[in-house]
């Protein structure tokens, strides 16, 4: 079951993208901070909407989406954004993320 921020995340991201086309992984546990925190996200969306979009306009659209988030309880996104032809070159696998040095 999704936390609250999660599930906010979720609801935006899976009206824009697509249900199928996203996957949000809760790493606030990786770093330091309260253990019910939900601060740090990694986030892969894969759309053809991102057809002709350098990455910087990828994010760009994702932080618009989750500018709430980010204002609040959100300290890091992780973003991984692919058209479809990109994920399969990459094998369909987006790059884990690394421990934080901080964490507790």
């Amino acid at each position: 079951m999704m936390r609250p921020v999660q599930h906010s995340i979720a609801v935006k991201l899976h009206s824009t993208f697509g249900e199928s086309n996203v996957s949000i992984s809760d790493e606030s546990y990786m770093h330091s901070g309260p253990s019910d925190a939900e601060s740090h996200f990694k986030v892969v969306v894969v759309s053809d909407q991102f057809d002709d979009l350098r990455l910087v306009r990828r994010h760009q659209l994702i932080y618009g989406l989750l500018s709430q988030e980010l204002a609040g309880p959100v300290h890091a996104l992780a973003l991984h954004t692919y058209t479809h032809n990109e994920w399969r070159k990459k094998a369909e696998a987006a790059p884990e993320s690394p421990n934080c040095l901080g964490a507790s």
